[in-house]
């Protein structure tokens, strides 16, 4: 199964995938119509400057997820295949205790509705809108398989080049 995995040396801190989910999540699909639509989209990711490092933060659809045991209603639910954690619109009262007690605070309150937000992973889309955004590949959709080998290749080419300007020193 694929999930968001985030490459922090790579963010710039350019909120793109910010920008590029609450559109997605509009009505319109389109940034110049989603800014006048009311009620007005929202993110679901979170870039935040921590330590002095830029950061997104995603949902990460906890295998145990606390989210899903605090909703009283059912809103929040657990795909047993995919592992993917999702709100049902319809169950939503907007307590938002799921958002008080998710650990990385990526659920987020849409005030203006009265009900919590969170990522979908885009599921209607190939690729999660705010990856597809990302300017710098700092948000990579693979495998936990393909993230691994893919950051293996990375190393070995570095050391590589490394190792060859030591050599011609």
């Amino acid at each position: 199964m694929k999930e968001v995995f985030v490459r922090l040396d790579r963010c710039l801190g350019c909120k793109s995938c910010e920008m590029a989910c609450a559109v997605e999540h509009s009505a319109a699909k389109s940034l110049f119509s989603a800014v006048s639509e009311k009620p007005r989209p929202v993110r679901r990711v979170y870039v935040e400057m921590a330590e002095g490092q830029k950061m997104p933060l995603v949902c990460r659809h906890c295998e145990d997820a606390p989210c899903v045991a605090v909703c009283r209603t059912g809103a929040m639910v657990q795909d047993p295949v995919t592992g993917i954690v999702d709100r049902i619109q319809e169950n939503c009262v907007g307590c938002w205790m799921c958002a008080m007690v998710c650990p990385y605070g990526v659920i987020g309150r849409h005030t203006e509705v009265r009900m919590a937000v969170k990522c979908d992973r885009c599921k209607d889309l190939d690729v999660p809108a705010c990856v597809a955004a990302c300017p710098t590949g700092t948000l990579i959709f693979a495998t936990q398989r393909e993230f691994v080998e893919m950051m293996r290749k990375e190393a070995a080419t570095r050391i590589a080049r490394e190792a060859k300007a030591l050599a011609k020193a």
